[in-house]
């Protein structure tokens, strides 16, 4: 009996690291302000907003949110995003989930980057003073 318990503790431990992500160092902020919103239905809008994304200069985002599954207050995201510093040109994919908080939204996303980075991301849009925030880290 101690052998099988020790047996499945030390497959779990195994199992329960084999899924950690390593956060990089170099993380940063982007600040944005809406640009404009689009009103599609009950269940859908899209947004555009641009700003500051630190070493990655202008930024200018556009977002499609949905309730595919029609739960209250919660959602997911598509978008995509471009950004140019000096000649330097980025864009990047945007996928994620949103969830209402009080007066704000919080999202979560994962996000693909044409100069081979991934992105954890977590912000907060806030429709009442018209920004939308967000810390980033490359993933190891």
């Amino acid at each position: 009996m101690k052998y099988i318990l020790t047996t499945t503790l030390i497959m779990f431990s195994f199992i329960s690291y084999s899924q950690d992500i390593a956060f990089g160092e170099a993380e940063f902020e982007v600040k944005t302000t809406i640009d404009a919103v689009y009103v599609e239905g009950e269940d859908s809008f899209k947004l555009s907003s641009s700003g500051d994304a630190g070493e990655y200069g202008k930024v200018y985002l556009s977002y499609s949110f949905t309730s595919l599954f029609d739960t209250e207050g919660q959602g997911e995201f598509t978008g995509f995003a471009w950004a140019q510093q000096g000649e330097n040109v980025q864009e990047a994919s945007l996928q994620g989930v949103w969830k209402k908080q009080g007066s704000v939204y919080i999202l979560y996303s994962l996000d693909a980057l044409t100069d081979g980075n991934l992105m954890m991301v977590s912000g907060v849009l806030d429709m009442i003073n018209q920004t939308l925030n967000f810390k980033v880290s490359p993933i190891q």
